[in-house]
Formats: structure tokens, C-alpha cells, sequence
């Protein structure tokens, strides 16, 4: 299996890129990208713990933080640890790096989804747009050898540094979670509060990425892979 260029153009990526890689040559050599995967899924669960638990208490939300911070060490670190010592298992680490984050990301969603913050029909929606870009993107890992890691200068530690300022806001600033309004919608009354906004603005955003994204690459598939034309026959 080719590996496919690895397209990251996110905010931070330079700097990300530096830091993970320093990183990575000083852990120790017991280390592995299994663990560090491992560890990318504890981080997705403790996000998920801190979330159901801030029913209990808004301060919850620093676990929540917390565990997004040990989600990217792990998820991030797994494959440039691989890269810097250069054993990378291009099958075996693609299948499971691919399989464990849709788990993470159902996670950490789910978690967002069951906390007082977040009505769990947006937060399972946007799971689901997640999964549909995911898709996207392995696809077109296979068809053009391009693995696009970012859009629109955003990526996967843009969206966990997102969510880490909403949570801070939310603690620090208690009168964010009394903020409530009701709307009606298709005869439904829905009471929107603050990561409720939040994930409406990331529902748009990854639904208008994925809807420009398919139809370029539409367009350029079409244009390697013409329409053909039957060949017409003459009976003799």
C-alpha cells in the first residue's frame, strides 16, 4: 500500500508539527505508537466522563479539557513517533489509526451530547458529518493518494482548542450557562444554550466543507474518468 501525501494546512501546524516532533525524539524508547493511541483513546474517554459529570457541576468541564489535552498527545503523537523513528507500518497503522479515532470521536460526541450544555441530536448530527468526512477523505486517499488531514485552515486540534476555550468560558463566567432561548422548529419548541450555538456553527461548517469538497473532486474525477461513449455496431 502507497502512502498518500498527508495535506495539513491548519493555523497551527507548523508549530504543532515542531512540537510533536521534539516531542517525540525525547520519549522514551519503551514508548510505542500502540500506547500512544491507547492513550489518545483515555483521553477521548476522560473528555466524555468530564462531560456527563458537569450535570453535576460545571467544574467538571476541566476534565472534559483535560481529557481533550491527552486525546491529542495520544492521537497526534502516534503517528509522528512512528515517522521519527522511522518504523511505520503503513497498513497495520492506517487501519487501526482510522478505526480508533471514529471510536474517540463517538466518544467524546456522545459524552458532549448526555451534559446539561448540548442537546444530543446536535451533537449526533455532527458526529455523523464527522463520519461522512472521514469517509471522504479515505476515499480520496486511495483515488489520488491524498490523505487531507485539514480544510479551510482547520483541523482536528483547532476543534479540541475550540471546545477547551468554550469550556473555560463556561466555567469561568457563570452567567454563560444560565443563557437559554427557546425556539420553535417544525412545531417543536427547543431550548438552545451556549455549546448548542456552538456546535450549530461546526454542524454548518463541516456540512459546507463536505458539500465544496465533493463536488470539486467530483468534477476533477470526472474530467481523469470521461463519460464513454458506446461503440456502435453495424449488423453484417
Amino acid at each position: 500500500m502507497n502512502q498518500a501525501i498527508r495535506i495539513q494546512t491548519s493555523f497551527i501546524n507548523g508549530l504543532e508539527k515542531k512540537a510533536l516532533i521534539w516531542i517525540a525524539k525525547r520519549l522514551p524508547r519503551w514508548v510505542t505508537s500502540d500506547m500512544l493511541t491507547a492513550v489518545g483513546t483515555l483521553g477521548a474517554l476522560v473528555v466524555a466522563i468530564g462531560f456527563v459529570l458537569s450535570c453535576q457541576s460545571v467544574q467538571w468541564l476541566w476534565l472534559s479539557s483535560a481529557g481533550l489535552v491527552i486525546n491529542w498527545f495520544g492521537d497526534s503523537l502516534d503517528g509522528t513517533l512512528a515517522r521519527v523513528r522511522n518504523c511505520q507500518r503503513p497498513i497495520y497503522g492506517y487501519y487501526v489509526d482510522h478505526t480508533v479515532d471514529c471510536v474517540n470521536e463517538g466518544l467524546m460526541f456522545i459524552g458532549a451530547g448526555l451534559s446539561p450544555f448540548l442537546h444530543l441530536e446536535f451533537a449526533l448530527l455532527a458526529f455523523a458529518i464527522y463520519l461522512v468526512l472521514t469517509i471522504n477523505v479515505s476515499i480520496n486517499a486511495h483515488l489520488k493518494g491524498e490523505f487531507r488531514l485539514t480544510y479551510i485552515k482547520l483541523g482536528p486540534t483547532e476543534f479540541r482548542l475550540i471546545i477547551i476555550i468554550a469550556n473555560t468560558l463556561l466555567i469561568a463566567i457563570p452567567a454563560l450557562t444560565a443563557i437559554c432561548h427557546s425556539y420553535t422548529l417544525f412545531g417543536h419548541s427547543i431550548a438552545m444554550r451556549v455549546l448548542d450555538y456552538i456546535a450549530v456553527v461546526i454542524i454548518a461548517i463541516m456540512s459546507f466543507i463536505y458539500i465544496v469538497t465533493t463536488i470539486s473532486d467530483a468534477r476533477k474525477y470526472a474530467a481523469i474518468d470521461p463519460p464513454k461513449t458506446p461503440k456502435e455496431t453495424s449488423d453484417k
